[in-house]
């Protein structure tokens, strides 16, 4: 048999009469990535010899019938037996099977099928000869020379030896029964979780009644999970809190819409709905956003899989966490009252109004005129139409196009920033940069050029500089990048069809490069009593070393000292000084806030958003801090805020 490991550019095509008789190709899983639902391999030999069982009246099923067998997953614990399942074609997945190399798989070929592969076009290393300016070209002779375009991965096909010494040294037979136990018991945990009110917790995706025969399900366990109203969580909510955790799991539709629209019940009608852009101001659901969960149907699923590295100790992991995120019990307080579980929805319901208005004033104001890079905090600062004047007006930008941050670069915070309104410049410095860096903000400064880019589904006309900055700062972060300045902005898109009150992205004002709306506040008791949590956790053994945060560790605009930590949720607007601001509900917070600098060296750790989900989570999100904005659209003299101003709230 020939084996190509180019599985990527391999194509069939069959367009051949052989006997009169037109060759088809029939292609299955031998186990399904999406729900582990396993097809029964009799299917090939059906197929061969009795292909109208399955086709029934279909005018094709009388053609002479090939097997191609996708055996990426199914590879991994029961390969197939092609003595007993004579496919023409077998698709593996070396990476499935080992856990390494990534991006390296086979495809297995019958001796006697593969004069029946034809390409319809070439590419380096798959030709013997070619002339450029009229149609002739030779190919190469063998089956594997032909499909395996350009150079192989050779030093990742040196590592599949080791992989293959791994599986033959355990055994695949031990592997499948290992593996199976882990889900079985995974399965049959999960659908016994009931709330406190008796409704279930978990819906399990699997094989459902087909005239195709199914096996019994893989080592993959896909589902969703319910509140104790019926209503869905979000699998982005479960996939983030089980990052807090340390565990890994997929979610979404796994790169295979066909099952994932079956399984949720999807019709042709909902995805068209959920991918549709309304009038240009709503964007839909496309792969890799947070819109999870549309119309109260999930938009995908969680898949958590097993392998011959998974323990039980893993299992008990998985299942722990599940019971103590999203399971509602009864549990009894110090004084004996009943309480719920901690995603209880944020609510001022209760509050004292007198508390709501009570004396707050601003402590600080920062400005971070560089997306993800540290900011610097005033006295006193002037508002624009896009919020406080220069804040997120830069951002650096890879070589490859991609908006840089600190979530995939945290040496960004490393990176400080000032800004001296009288000289017209822009100052940032870095530890690993001898000189700092001085950028004239006058408009007819720029030494690179103009462009339109994208983010955060915004247009935005922006100006570049020279190879000068490009150099420093791709120093400082440590890799090449450009720096790019927002000069206006040509649309705005709402990343979220619901307008309520509580999460909304600001739909009508101008924004530079924020992610959100023009302004976040932090309220200073409220940090307080969060890190009054954090402590004790330390103290329960809850987490490991003690932490502490600091206001400015959630990157705000603004923060606010006086009154009852978090009655900032219940504020609909407000007025500081002359100006008049609307809340826009609760920032959405990320693994960023768990960056910090120690000793000018950046650490990462699970705090403080593990302690947050666990009383600051309401609909998939976890909460802290407000957003706010002010359409400004013409400074004045009097567009300033100043530090110890009065802020005067009101919620109704």
């Amino acid at each position: 048999m020939y084996i190509s490991l180019r599985l990527h550019n391999f194509f069939l095509k069959f367009a051949y009469l052989i006997a009169g008789n037109a060759h088809n190709l029939f292609a299955f899983p031998s186990e399904c990535n999406f729900s582990g639902s396993k097809f029964n391999l009799d299917l090939v030999n059906i197929m061969k010899k009795n292909p109208a069982r399955i086709l029934d009246s279909s005018p094709y099923h009388e053609g002479c019938w090939m097997v191609l067998i996708d055996a990426a997953k199914g590879c991994a614990t029961q390969p197939p037996d092609l003595s007993k399942y004579p496919a023409d074609f077998v698709v593996v997945s070396f990476y499935k099977i080992f856990g390494y190399p990534t991006g390296l798989g086979a495809l297995i070929i019958r001796n006697d099928a593969a004069k029946l592969l034809k390409k319809t076009y070439f590419s380096g290393g798959t030709v013997a000869a070619s002339i450029a300016d009229i149609d002739f070209v030779r190919r190469r002779q063998g089956i594997e020379e032909l499909f395996e375009d350009g150079t192989a991965s050779f030093l990742s096909i040196a590592s599949v030896r080791h992989g293959f010494n791994i599986i033959n040294s355990l055994t695949v037979s031990a592997i499948f029964r290992h593996t199976a136990s882990l889900a079985t018991y995974v399965r049959k945990t999960l659908l016994t979780l009931r709330h406190e009110n008796g409704a279930v917790v978990c819906t399990l995706y699997g094989s459902s009644p087909s005239k195709v025969p199914f096996e019994e399900s893989g080592p993959v366990v896909t589902f969703n999970l319910k509140r104790p109203d019926g209503s869905w969580f979000g699998y982005r909510e479960v996939e983030k809190l089980a990052s807090l955790s340390g565990i890994q799991l997929r979610t979404g539709c796994f790169c295979n819409p066909g099952a994932c629209a079956k399984y949720l019940g999807l019709s042709h009608l909902d995805l068209l709905s959920n991918i549709e852009v309304y009038f240009g101001v709503q964007a839909g659901h496309v792969c890799w956003d947070d819109n999870d969960v549309i119309n109260g149907t999930p938009t995908g699923a969680v898949r958590v899989s097993f392998g011959y590295m998974s323990t039980y100790e893993d299992v008990k992991k998985f299942i722990d966490f599940i019971k103590s995120s999203f399971v509602s019990l009864p549990n009894l307080s110090a004084n004996g009252n009943l309480m719920r579980a901690s995603f209880i929805p944020l609510s001022t319901e209760g509050v004292d109004r007198k508390l709501l208005a009570s004396n707050h004033f601003i402590k600080s104001i920062t400005i971070y005129p560089i997306k993800s890079c540290a900011g610097f905090s005033v006295e006193r600062w002037p508002l624009c139409s896009t919020g406080l004047l220069h804040d997120r007006e830069w951002l650096v930008r890879s070589q490859a196009g991609e908006i840089l941050t600190q979530k995939k670069v945290p040496e960004m915070c490393l990176v400080r920033t000032s800004v001296d309104l009288k000289q017209e410049i822009l100052f940032v410095e870095s530890p690993h940069c001898k000189v700092k860096l001085s950028i004239n903000l006058k408009p007819d400064s720029y030494t690179g050029g103009k462009e339109e880019i994208d983010v955060l589904a915004q247009r935005y006309e922006v100006h570049g500089y020279g190879d000068e900055v490009s150099l420093w700062f791709s120093k400082a972060i440590g890799r090449p990048c450009t720096l790019l300045r927002s000069s206006s902005s040509k649309s705005r898109v709402c990343l979220n069809k619901s307008k309520s009150f509580g999460i909304c992205r600001d739909l009508d004002s101008r924004l530079n490069f924020t992610n959100e709306a023009q302004y976040l506040l932090i309220s200073e008791e409220s940090v307080s009593d969060l890190n009054r949590r954090l402590s004790s956790n330390i103290k329960e053994g809850i987490y490991g070393a003690p932490v502490q945060v600091n206001p400015m560790r959630f990157r705000p605009n603004f923060v606010i000292s006086g009154g009852e930590p978090y009655t900032e949720d219940g504020w609909r607007n407000l007025k500081i000084g002359n100006q008049h601001f609307t809340s826009l509900g609760g920032c959405n917070r990320c693994q960023m806030i768990n960056i910090f600098l120690k000793d000018e060296q950046v650490q990462k750790s699970n705090e403080p958003l593990a302690t947050l989900a666990s009383y600051r989570r309401t609909k998939g999100k976890i909460l802290f801090g407000i957003l706010l904005k002010n359409n400004i659209l013409e400074p004045d003299a009097d567009s300033y805020l100043e530090v110890g101003q009065e802020i005067h709230p009101n919620s109704e």
